[in-house]
């Protein structure tokens, strides 16, 4: 018998992972119920509420969900089981000038999403807004599961239990993901059972932060793949592999795991997030004079071009409203249903999520939010110990949950004179300190609207 739930979708209007969400609640069949969009373009959300429900009436949909448009996010809320968050500010007035602006002073990114400054600028904005859900939750469904996927994640999640320590909420991404895929190829490679092996296969330990994750572990049935990591080092070599302009006419998302190699072989652990995201980490890589050059890595930077939204989505949604185009079920991968059946009492299930630090990573801060393996069951979520890192590593990573706390600590006191202090010990912003702070002055005040809960009068940083 199918269980009824509420899931309440912040963000709803999206074009992007709202569908997917239809897609995968369409193939559910053991829970039933309501999805409440809200979203601050209230027209886009009754418009995913449409296609939502039009999908379900159809033949090949096994599942049973209504779809409704809130123009309150509380009223889309109230006695919701689960929360799902999905937000962005509209890219071309925040994402193009967290890309754009940076360049200009030599500070070149290849997501811009979680650290360096357009990072960094993405969480103060976020964080305001993440206190608004947490407070919306603990007055209409203090209970619900909230599952967010809004980059900064770490410091999104984090927000949640700054505003409400009671809150249950974990962070998911999916960029581990590609790596079961590469552990599958492993197996197949140096297993002489091992065949056709899917990713659901594999059994890997992550540990770290957000884009920052590690792995030491990883299993195929009763085998030890990274015994074979080795191999599979000098098989890539020599790294970096390829040459400035290589990369012209790849994908922006391309990855070629050069750069999780790189850190295997200097630090004796996988770097587990796509290249893309590992590089901002470090300075290293991106200390680059000409945008090509990170092209000997295997990847691309991402062009503030690629992050304003796709003006084929509209087209696309009308196609699929109209009838003109089907709107076609496949595997996502994403692993949000899994979890809420989990979470409801269907099956047990393990995967990677961001939770708070309770010991699952030794030697890094308690309550710092990390990412590990976890259990999900009707009792809860459980994170898995994933021990320690070597400690080359983990000073990097203390390096990062010291910045993302003074970023909440500045997020929730309005304070950017503290703030500014985060974006100077960015590894990203390794430019003079009086060029960081003119950086950082010139993106607060063209995102100044964005702004409003931060102390502007006061701040320090921008009057010098």
């Amino acid at each position: 018998m199918s269980q009824r739930v509420k899931i309440g979708y912040i963000g709803g209007g999206s074009q992007g992972w709202a569908h997917t969400l239809i897609n995968d609640l369409g193939q559910c069949s053991d829970l039933t119920g309501e999805v409440a969009l809200y979203d601050v373009n209230y027209e886009a959300a009754t418009r995913n509420a449409e296609l939502g429900n039009q999908v379900m009436a159809r033949d090949d949909a096994v599942g049973d969900w209504q779809f409704e448009a809130y123009h309150e996010m509380a009223g889309a809320l109230e006695g919701a089981d689960f929360v799902i968050c999905s937000i962005q500010d509209p890219p071309e007035e925040t994402f193009v000038h967290d890309i754009d602006v940076p360049q200009k002073y030599g500070v070149y990114q290849t997501v811009a999403d979680t650290v360096g400054p357009g990072g960094i600028m993405r969480a103060l904005r976020a964080i305001p807004q993440y206190r608004e859900i947490a407070a919306t939750v603990r007055d209409w469904c203090p209970d619900a599961w909230v599952i967010n996927y809004t980059n900064p994640m770490t410091v999104c999640t984090r927000s949640l239990y700054e505003e409400y320590p009671d809150i249950n909420a974990i962070g998911l991404c999916h960029e581990v993901h590609p790596y079961q895929d590469l552990f599958a190829e492993i197996a197949e490679a140096h297993v002489d059972e091992a065949t056709n092996v899917s990713r659901n296969e594999i059994d890997i330990s992550v540990k770290g932060i957000n884009h920052f994750t590690w792995i030491d572990d990883a299993y195929w049935r009763d085998h030890d793949l990274v015994q074979y990591l080795d191999a599979e080092l000098e098989k890539r070599k020599p790294i970096p592999g390829y040459e400035p302009g290589d990369m012209d006419g790849e994908s922006f998302w391309i990855n070629n795991f050069q750069i999780a190699f790189d850190m295997y072989e200097r630090f004796g652990v996988l770097g587990a997030a796509g290249d893309r995201h590992l590089a901002e980490f470090v300075p290293w890589y991106l200390d680059i004079n000409d945008p090509e050059e990170i092209h000997r890595w295997g990847i691309r930077l991402t062009p503030s071009s690629a992050r304003i939204s796709d003006g084929d989505a509209p087209d696309k949604m009308r196609q699929y409203l109209t009838g003109a185009e089907e709107f076609e079920f496949g595997e996502s991968w994403e692993e949000a249903v899994e979890i809420m059946r989990a979470l409801a009492g269907g099956e047990p299930f393990k995967t990677h999520c961001n939770y708070p630090n309770t010991g699952q990573i030794a030697g890094l801060p308690k309550g710092a939010v990390v990412e590990t393996n976890a259990l999900f069951t009707g009792k809860g979520v459980t994170p898995l110990c994933a021990g320690t890192l070597p400690p080359q590593v983990r000073s990097m990573i203390e390096r990062q949950i010291t910045n993302q706390e003074t970023l909440i600590e500045a997020g929730f006191d309005g304070d950017l004179d503290l703030a500014f202090q985060a974006f100077l010990n960015d590894p990203l912003v390794s430019i003079g300190r009086n060029e960081a702070r003119d950086l950082f002055a010139e993106l607060v005040e063209i995102e100044r609207s964005y702004f409003e809960d931060y102390d502007l009068a006061d701040a320090t940083v921008l009057r010098e």
